[in-house]
């Protein structure tokens, strides 16, 4: 029977002391009932003493949530203790995570102690916990640094204080895995009383190696993670939620598995980007845009005829639609026939050549071939008998003004009008063209490019746009950005609008 591994995610404190990234807490609600629908076992809802809004959002946090342990953080300090109990009050399950510094860094630096001391001061906080909560965690801070075999004793020491986790974390990510992973096992192997709690990892990035390290301790014997979503922590960051869980649902052979619904990690990352405003990196493992990309011919050409031979994840697994094949000077002409196919325009034989010639000497010089460009090049582009079009927009904008705009659309030669104001004038057009297509659509990316250079610059827009659980691309290039925003939408809703 395979082991669990318990996922701690504390996206809402180590996660969020990134600069610029503060969460009020009606946000950070809104992320911890994302993380229980995604199955974490247990939520690091914040710093309870730090601030009266880190209180608040642990206290509400643990009414707005029913299965996960919800965890407040605290150091080796009876009145961190007293405040985070106190904002546990409501947790359906709560958890105190105390604990100080262990390496010599931080016990002559740091705190001007010794080792004995410093041992004691660990006890003690431990069962001061254990006064208002069942479940304590005790952190060994800096344990990626500290002897192994004063470790041991320090862990030893905590769990029969009563400690129920103990984390060891690699606080400044300075570990190599064979290095982090033997610290594990030597603690399992060296412990008197191991088998009374659980170690967790909790790994920093900043050599690059916070997953490497995790995994390392989870094969060792810790079976509790401390992840973040998308990876983000201070500095560098923490180990990555979505690349702990795929690995272990890649590697059956490992033997472990996880809680979390891996279908909601995409939705979830993207919200926390969102929150935060912190863009996923494209070529960010498992979540970022071109984790599922293909550019290269030999593997576009691979993976349209088995997805397994590039992609060890399916898509749909991580709550995507589908891989997304990239067109390219590099990409062949099976990646050129799927995307014509996608389009609605199938082609074989001297035709398919003949369009894939134009389509490369076109690729050397753009940067980036989309769907509006693969219609020029076989004729199938324009409005021409297209059964929505855009007949008439009329904008009014500019500073200390509120944005109106006002479209017509000719629909099958029928008009129809329709006025709206938005944030801006683009958001004001999209409104009042909502008005006459009544449908539940949404905008799920927008982007311009420049096509020239110069102030009467020409713009192209690309929109995805979703609808009943399905993608449509619209595209559009005006010098009026504004109306070529307008006409990228009608775009793809003429791609599902059938009467």
């Amino acid at each position: 029977m395979a082991d669990k591994i318990y996922m701690f995610d504390t996206t809402l404190r180590d996660g969020e002391q990134v600069p610029g990234c503060q969460l009020n807490t009606v946000e950070k609600i809104q992320v911890a009932k994302a993380l229980e629908s995604l199955g974490v076992d247990v939520i690091e809802a914040g710093f309870p003493v730090s601030s009266p809004g880190d209180f608040k959002s642990v206290v509400e946090i643990s009414k707005a949530v029913t299965w996960p342990t919800i965890c407040a953080l605290t150091r080796a300090v009876e009145k961190d203790i007293q405040v985070a109990a106190e904002a546990l009050k409501y947790a359906k399950h709560g958890r105190i995570h105390t604990g100080i510094g262990t390496s010599d860094y931080h016990i002559k630096h740091k705190f001007n102690s010794n080792q004995e001391d410093i041992l004691e001061r660990a006890i003690a906080c431990v069962k001061y916990a254990k006064k208002y909560v069942e479940d304590v965690e005790f952190y060994a801070e800096d344990a990626g640094r500290t002897d192994n075999v004063y470790l041991a004793r320090v862990v030893e020491a905590v769990i029969k204080a009563g400690a129920t986790v103990v984390n060891i974390p690699d606080t400044t990510g300075y570990c190599l895995p064979d290095v982090y992973g033997a610290k594990i096992k030597y603690l399992m192997e060296n412990v008197k009383g191991i088998e009374k709690a659980i170690l967790s990892t909790h790994c920093h990035n900043d050599l690059g190696m916070a997953t490497a390290n995790t995994m390392a301790g989870l094969i060792n014997g810790a079976r509790q993670c401390e992840v973040t979503i998308n990876g983000i922590g201070e500095r560098a960051g923490n180990t990555s939620l979505e690349e702990i869980a795929m690995i272990l649902k890649c590697h059956k052979d490992l033997n472990l598995v996880s809680n979390i619904n891996t279908q909601f990690i995409t939705p979830t990352s993207r919200m926390v980007s969102s929150l935060m405003n912190m863009p996923v990196q494209p070529n960010k493992a498992v979540v970022g845009r071109n984790a599922f990309a293909h550019s290269s011919g030999i593997h576009q050409d691979g993976v349209l005829k088995n997805r397994e031979s590039y992609e060890i994840m399916d898509p749909k697994e991580v709550g995507l639609d589908e891989n997304a094949i990239i067109l390219t000077a590099r990409s062949g002409r099976a990646a050129l026939k799927h995307r014509l196919q996608v389009l609605g325009v199938p082609m074989d034989g001297d035709r398919l050549q003949e369009v894939y010639e134009e389509f490369l000497k076109l690729a050397d010089r753009k940067k980036d071939i989309n769907d509006e460009d693969i219609l020029l090049l076989v004729g199938q582009a324009g409005t021409e008998g297209k059964r929505i079009k855009l007949e008439h927009l009329q904008v009014v904008s500019g500073k200390g003004v509120k944005p109106v705009a006002s479209v017509c659309l000719d629909i099958a030669g029928e008009k129809f009008e329709a006025s709206a104001s938005g944030n801006g004038p683009v958001d004001a057009a999209i409104k009042a063209l909502k008005q006459i297509i009544k449908r539940e659509m949404t905008l799920q990316e927008f982007l311009i490019q420049a096509i020239t250079k110069g102030s009467d610059d020409t713009g192209k827009v690309h929109m995805q746009v979703e609808y009943e659980g399905v993608i449509y691309y619209g595209f559009s290039g005006n010098t009026d950005i504004i109306t070529a925003s307008v006409e990228a939408y009608i775009d793809a809703i003429n791609k599902f609008v059938k009467n």
